[in-house]
């Protein structure tokens, strides 16, 4: 009997961390209305994929493969996306297992298997950003482009950063150590905040933005689009 006692300890705390985690990712920032609204074709093919969402715009030659940041449903993202694939820039959104992303950092690796570009890049908002960067470091793209993100491993591709100014979620120390790992471009969107990237509300930690998402999701197309042209 005292065996099977503290057999049963380990096991319950096996349940329990499960549980645990099961909740902590049940509990994550959902898609508002202006992003399901930007979910609708236009000039831009919306397209539902095995792995998450195609931006198909007029581009036949560049495409974005994006990582949402950490807990935010990914078709936060779409109206920033529907952007840049209206401008040039296809783009494949990634529907991250659990919506954390390093559970999906190598799902580039089959999107780029089933498209034919001459040109990939990879990028991501916050922790979606970073293992972006990762995943740069180990494969050969075309550049890397990180919303209120900084790489932690060395990347050879060229690097765009850019960032709120009152985001109050990034670490700010290791984003000004940023070109520490890689030749970077940063770009400082004034009134922007951490959360403004996407359309799912206020995030925990942040600060509150002096302009709307809208003109921060423009200003970075609008940086994202300067900086790959």
């Amino acid at each position: 009997m005292r065996k099977k006692k503290l057999w049963m300890i380990p096991a319950g705390l096996v349940i329990l961390l499960a549980l645990g985690f099961f909740l902590y990712v049940s509990d994550y920032y959902r898609a508002g209305d202006k992003a399901l609204k930007a979910l609708e074709p236009d000039s831009v093919s919306v397209e539902q994929a095995e792995y998450g969402w195609f931006f198909d715009g007029p581009a036949e030659d560049r495409c974005l493969i994006f990582y949402p940041g950490a807990k935010v449903e990914e078709t936060a993202y779409a109206p920033l996306l529907h952007e840049l694939a209206a401008n040039g820039v296809d783009v494949c959104l990634v529907r991250m297992p659990f919506h954390l992303a390093f559970f999906g950092m190598n799902t580039a690796d089959g999107i780029m298997a089933q498209y034919e570009y001459d040109c990939w890049y990879i990028g991501g908002h916050s922790l979606g950003g970073a293992i972006a960067a990762n995943y740069a470091a180990a494969h050969d793209l075309d550049g890397v482009i990180l919303l209120a993100a900084y790489p932690t491993r060395d990347v050879d591709e060229p690097m765009l950063i850019i960032c709120g100014s009152e985001d109050g979620v990034v670490n700010q120390e290791r984003l000004a150590e940023a070109d520490r790992f890689g030749t970077v471009e940063e770009v400082i969107i004034p009134g922007g905040n951490h959360a403004g990237f996407g359309d799912y509300g206020p995030q925990a930690g942040d600060r509150a933005a002096a302009i709307s998402a809208q003109e921060q999701q423009q200003a970075a197309a609008d940086a994202v689009l300067a900086w790959i042209s």
